[in-house]
This record gives C-alpha cells, structure tokens and sequence, in this order.
C-alpha cells in the first residue's frame, strides 16, 4: 500500500521522519529503505554505530541520509537521528535496519496517528510469526520489563518492540535521557507518566535478514541489556517516589 499524496491516513509522507539505527548490516539496509520508500516515506535518516561494512555506503546509495555516531549504544544512536530535524517532521518512526519489522504494517500505524494517538507501539508478541522469531532471552525480558511497569506505573505492555512511532511533541516532551539499551523502556513509561494516548498494534516478526543481533545473538549482550533496561526502570521508579507521583 502507498501512502500516496497524504500518506495512508492522511498524514503527509513529509511530516514523518524514519530514523533506523545500522552495525554492520549491509545485507539488509538497501532493501528497508526500499521498503520504506514504496510507503511514499521519504525523509530517511541511517545512524551508523560503528560499521565496518559497506553498510553506511549502500544506504545512501538507496536514498537515505547517512550520520555517524561512534559511541556505541542503541539510544545514542536514536538520539543522534534526532538532530538537526526538519521543522517540517511532526512524527517519527523509529525501526531496525535488520530486516526484521514488518514494515508493512506501517500504514496500520499511520492510521491510528491520524486518530490522535501520541504513540504507536509494535506488538511482536501478539502474532505467530513474531512469537516464533523472539529468542527465549527476548521473551523472558519483555515479560520482565512489561511487568515491572505494570507493578510500578499500572500500565500493561506487551512489548519493547523496535518498530514504534511518536509525536514529535510527545518525543519532545519525554525529554529522552537514556543513550543504551533502556532507550525503548524509557519511551514507554515516560509515555505513561505523561499521560499519552498509546497503542500496540499486532506486528509479525523475522529473524534478521543481516548483520549480527548485539543483544539476543549471545547470552553476555542479553545479560547486559537485561541489567541496564532493569537499571533505567529502578533509576525511573526512583524519580517517581522522588517526585510523589
């Protein structure tokens, strides 16, 4: 489906702002764009976080605009496509580089955007297909991490997933902190405590079509993600008490 002139819910293709963090995944990123583009989504910006590949290259050879950031972590890459944004951007779409999104859904996403929702959050859990391609790692910490916040906010989540879209005033209002692996967890209950419209929407999922997973490929990147999304949700309990909310 095209979002044609207006974008598949009346949004304008150029109010929306693609930010996908790449390392090390030539094979796929050319195809995201691709994807991304039949959308009629224009406005593409790659962060590179340290490849040593052709990836960065193949990427603005398929239409999108390259930035570098060489400190590592998946928030400081986020943060970094951030930057320097057109005033023209009202949302932002945030998605992996990996292949793995269904990225099809994105009209469905679009569309509940265009109904006032402040953010629109990727289910992978709630289909077959998405379920099937989580790890046991994956699993088990999303359902650590959607129950923490359950316990501590009262909102029930079903997922940490990638693929989301935000206001831009919403993002602006998070006042995001967190440069790591928390970055996700961070949007979310910041989402709550602001009191933003959010939905999930069932999303299929697939194995990463390239590069290699720097969380879910090996137990020592799943063990560290999993101790700094716990720490960004104890640091954000913390401020909560602090602040008696």
């Amino acid at each position: 489906m095209c979002c044609g002139s207006r974008g598949a819910a009346g949004i304008s293709p150029d109010t929306v702002l693609v930010i996908i963090p790449i390392l090390n995944e030539e094979a796929s990123i050319g195809a995201v764009i691709q994807a991304l583009q039949s959308l009629g989504l224009r406005h593409m910006v790659v962060v590179d976080n340290g490849s040593d590949d052709r990836g960065p290259d193949l990427a603005a050879q398929a239409g999108a605009k390259v930035r570098y950031e060489r400190r590592r972590g998946y928030g400081q890459a986020c943060w970094c496509g951030l930057q320097a944004m057109p005033a023209s951007v009202d949302w932002v779409l945030f998605c992996d580089g990996d292949g793995s999104d269904d990225l099809g859904t994105v009209p469905a996403f679009l569309a509940l955007a265009q109904q006032g929702v402040d953010l629109v959050l990727g289910d992978r859990t709630a289909t077959r297909a998405g379920r099937a391609a989580l790890t046991p790692a994956q699993r088990f910490g999303n359902w650590l991490a959607t129950t923490l916040i359950w316990l501590g906010w009262g909102h029930r989540y079903r997922d940490l997933g990638p693929l989301r879209l935000i206001r831009r005033s919403a993002l602006d209002q998070i006042q995001m902190r967190d440069r790591g692996f928390g970055w996700t967890v961070e949007m979310q209950v910041r989402a709550v405590e602001c009191g933003f419209t959010w939905r999930e929407l069932p999303v299929a999922y697939r194995p990463r079509q390239g590069g290699k997973s720097k969380i879910s490929g090996n137990l020592r990147g799943s063990f560290q993600a999993g101790v700094i999304i716990l720490g960004t949700l104890g640091w954000l309990y913390g401020r909560r008490l602090r602040q008696g909310r």
